[in-house]
């Protein structure tokens, strides 16, 4: 497979791997992180000439190495050895039930990845086997006890998880959206810090004020957006909603990162619809 399959095959790939880091580490805009990551080290592994039989098997033991690493530097869960091999213990199949990421995230790793694997993702228990390195009776226990832990933990409420903000955080994201629907982008422009940062992502990365423009002026030629301020996984974010398709949702939404009066980073999820996809949110405004 040459550079260029195999980048095409990644793309194919991203949303289903979001999908899994997403749900490892408790939140869409961390597994994006985690995915960037990970599509880094495969990209950089390709080109040193690793060959791979299985591609999709082979990048979500990428992800999930990388979405291990994440926790243990974040300390945001308990570690369990992914080699345990666990007492197995007899309890019926059923389907996963539908929770939220912090649910997810109160089951030991073995657990959550089995789950994720099997019941998100459709894979075998020696599939699960081979992507966790455990044997496929570790497998089988954590994906038995981990159904269960979900069953157990889905009656229990769930906390909604808005952001808390002073009110001038407030003001300043409010400001932003009430600027992008008057569509005065000069204004916006003038609150960029001159070392402001866009990503983009999953499609391009920009740097400087002067640089940044034309991502404004996209914007003021699209007539089919609606902005409004919200929360996403408990951050302040603004959120966009596309005229042309579910007024219920988002489309996408953009994070921003301030300095005083001045924004510094634009992180965009245009071309990521798969995060909000997954992602909590709250229309705040």
């Amino acid at each position: 497979m040459d550079a260029k399959d195999f980048e095409e095959r990644l793309r194919a790939f991203r949303p289903r791997l979001h999908r899994y880091c997403a749900r490892m580490v408790g939140s869409s805009v961390d597994g994006e992180d985690v995915l960037q990551d990970a599509l880094v080290k495969a990209l950089r592994a390709q080109a040193e000439g690793t060959v791979v039989e299985d591609p999709e098997a082979w990048l979500l033991r990428i992800a999930h190495r990388t979405s291990l690493d994440f926790l243990r530097q974040r300390s945001r869960s308990r570690v369990v050895p992914l080699t345990e091999n666990l007492e197995e213990v007899p309890m019926p199949e059923a389907d996963i039930v539908t929770v939220g990421f912090q649910t997810f995230l109160q089951l030991p790793e073995l657990q959550r990845c089995a789950v994720i694997l099997k019941d998100v993702l459709g894979h075998s228990v020696e599939e699960i086997a081979a992507i966790a390195e455990c044997t496929p009776a570790a497998a089988k226990s954590a994906l038995q006890r981990g159904r269960a832990a979900l069953r157990q933990l889905a009656r229990q409420p769930e906390d909604t998880r808005l952001p808390l903000m002073s009110d001038a955080d407030r003001q300043k994201m409010t400001s932003y959206v009430q600027l992008f629907q008057s569509g005065d982008f000069d204004a916006i422009r003038a609150m960029l810090a001159e070392e402001v940062k866009l990503d983009l992502v999953n499609r391009l990365k920009l740097e400087g004020r002067e640089n940044i423009g034309r991502y404004f002026t996209r914007y003021a030629e699209e007539t089919r957006w609606r902005f409004s301020f919200g929360a996403v996984e408990g951050r302040p974010a603004m959120l966009v909603f596309d005229t042309e398709g579910s007024p219920e949702r988002p489309a996408h939404f953009v994070l921003l990162g301030w300095r005083d009066d001045r924004i510094t980073t634009i992180r965009d999820f245009l071309f990521s619809p798969y995060v909000v996809e997954a992602a909590d949110w709250a229309r705040l405004g």
